[in-house]
């Protein structure tokens, strides 16, 4: 088991559980608050009586993409039969280009996934089509063909706006399909500056929250030199658990949902902090020891939960 000694003043000092959120500053909110309300994760923290500390620790940043120019004329001045969009950021910028042109005519819009599908809708952007697994291979595979190009005998358009560092899945598996695809890389992802805090923060992870490839590559250059385990994986989909698989972390070490999204990444977590239990903590018992007073993280959740903006 992991230390538990007696403070001073009474309280007692042991090595918690710590979980990293790794998206983006300001975009751990969904996956905070379904930690926060979890029955499961309670029960994790009640039998094995350590704490379990939620931090964000943002490893990706958000710039212009090369193609970033490109993007509103485009919409400006072509039409297609879809618009596939394959992430909130894309979205969000793809939305923000859209708004810029005059709000031109798209074609059908189709998001990967429930999250981009909230996203775009918070832009006043319908969506048509959402397939039934949010990873680009399942969008390949069912998305359909366009009726009007079908009637004309032509090829089915798609413009696809996308992350500098996506894979090209979803453009070669459309392309073999015999659909014609406009790709332009709008955006990057470049890994997050991390203060000697965060550093500290990352250094006492047991469980890491992944939501792309690139937020995993960097939490790896940032943790390279750390002498302490790592940190079991989290991940809210297969794409991010194949990069883990790639980046050496042993398979018992990955834990995701078999459809991603927040719920099921949620579920993940708890699975990770429960095999950490029945593994009895070793990994937590190799971790810097911190004094934490036993009300304070549920005085923190309850706040949480009520919104308290001060907490």
């Amino acid at each position: 088991m992991s230390e538990v000694e007696m403070a001073g003043d009474g309280s007692q000092t042991y090595s918690p559980f710590v979980v990293a959120l790794t998206r983006e500053e300001g975009k751990n909110d969904k996956l905070h608050k379904a930690l926060l309300s979890s029955e499961r994760i309670d029960q994790i923290r009640d039998t094995s009586g350590l704490q379990i500390l939620i931090h964000e620790i943002p490893c990706i940043e958000h710039a212009n993409g090369p193609d970033i120019e490109k993007l509103s004329p485009t919409i400006s001045s072509s039409q297609f039969d879809y618009v596939t969009i394959t992430s909130p950021e894309a979205a969000k910028v793809m939305a923000s280009a859209w708004i810029e042109a005059g709000r031109p005519k798209l074609g059908s819009v189709a998001a990967v996934g429930k999250a981009t599908q909230e996203a775009l809708t918070e832009f006043g952007i319908d969506v048509a089509f959402v397939p039934s697994k949010a990873t680009a291979a399942t969008l390949v595979k069912e998305l359909p063909l366009s009726d009007a190009a079908v009637d004309e005998g032509r090829a089915t358009t798609v413009f696809y706006p996308a992350s500098a560092k996506a894979q090209d899945t979803l453009q070669n598996g459309l392309e073999e399909r015999g659909f014609t695809v406009l790709r332009l890389n709008t955006y990057d992802t470049i890994p997050a500056s991390w203060s000697a805090d965060t550093i500290s923060l990352a250094r006492s992870t047991t469980v890491a929250c992944f939501a792309s490839p690139s937020a995993i590559k960097a939490w790896l250059k940032n943790t390279a030199e750390f002498d302490t385990p790592q940190a079991l994986a989290s991940c809210i989909g297969e794409t991010s658990a194949s990069a883990c698989r790639k980046n050496e972390w042993e398979e018992q070490n990955i834990f995701y949902p078999e459809k991603p999204g927040v719920d099921g990444w949620a579920v993940a977590v708890a699975d990770a902090l429960e095999t950490l239990v029945e593994n009895n903590v070793d990994l937590v018992a190799a971790m810097p020891v911190y004094q934490v007073k036993p009300t304070l993280c549920f005085e923190m959740k309850e706040a949480l939960l009520r919104g308290n903006p001060n907490i």
